[in-house]
């Protein structure tokens, strides 16, 4: 029988016997932990499981007793099932278009081995090129950080969302955030990181006569910007570049980098340990 594999991630604040409490949830319904990572900032605890079966589970009562455990403990806890089914993605956005657009163009070329079901906007500028594509559209415009994530929460709750994907979505989020989603965040950043981090990084590159600029896909982790690189690329400055040129040839760039990462994720290709992606070759048909 095949392995049914399950994803617990457990977020709160940090007390004594909620490793415990899942550890053995997993144990008394015959699962082997095969993964775990806990982490704790600034007293708030959390912890990445992911469980393995060889027997079928009741899905809906192994959530419930989970959601018990959960509230008994006092902390909140997601469930994720690695299923063969097709992965439903959010994509968050701000105001730049050019990697949504690529997105949604991939998306109508049927390139995508996923679902968008929903994109979600710190304002309403793109929102014309969800309605274009029949794509729910809902605005979150919190000026606190922690509300605006609390709703991202539920609408990604609501759309039952495998994948979220950051492009070029101009908030940081916090660990209470991305701790309820390990691996499952993709994010493109315009640097081949570590060099000219932040939002102006090619106008750094431009001032400082960089020869090579490119940008990096990666996994979102609470480190910002230093989470697990999926896929990089790069082309050379030219001697008669302006910085005009220089951002539409990044941007362009950036769209085609964090669809190849989202593509590579969506296809199953990806796997992450020890803080590093490794990537499984394509199968020959």
């Amino acid at each position: 029988m095949e392995k049914t594999i399950v994803e617990i991630t457990i977020v709160g604040k940090d007390h004594e016997g909620v490793v415990a409490g899942f550890t053995n949830f997993i144990f008394q319904n015959g699962g082997n932990i095969e993964k775990i990572n806990q982490n704790v900032i600034k007293n708030l605890f959390g912890m990445y499981m992911e469980a393995s079966f060889t027997r079928n589970i009741d899905r809906k009562k192994f959530s419930q007793e989970a959601e018990k455990i959960a509230r008994n403990l006092k902390m909140e806890v997601n469930i994720h099932y690695e299923t063969s089914k097709r992965r439903r993605v959010a994509v968050l956005v701000t105001k730049e278009p050019h990697c949504l657009e690529a997105i949604l163009d991939a998306r109508t070329k049927h390139q995508l081995k996923g679902e968008i079901v929903v994109i979600i906007g710190t304002e309403n500028t793109l929102s014309k090129l969800a309605k274009k594509a029949k794509i729910p559209f809902v605005l979150v415009d919190e000026k606190d950080q922690a509300d605006a994530e609390e709703k991202i929460i539920t609408i990604s709750k609501k759309y039952d969302v495998d994948l979220i994907v950051l492009a070029r979505y101009m908030r940081i989020l916090s660990p209470n955030f991305v701790w309820r989603y390990p691996n499952r965040i993709i994010n493109i950043h315009p640097s081949l990181l570590p060099a000219f981090p932040g939002a102006f990084a090619y106008v750094q590159a431009y001032e400082r006569g960089a020869k090579i600029v490119g940008c990096t896909a990666h996994y979102v982790t609470e480190d910002l910007d230093q989470g697990p690189i999926i896929f990089q690329d790069a082309f050379a400055i030219d001697e008669d570049e302006t910085l005009e040129s220089l951002k539409k040839k990044g941007q362009r760039l950036e769209a085609r980098t964090l669809l190849e990462a989202v593509k590579m994720h969506l296809d199953g290709r990806l796997e992450v340990y020890w803080g590093k992606v490794h990537v499984r070759k394509r199968r020959s048909k």
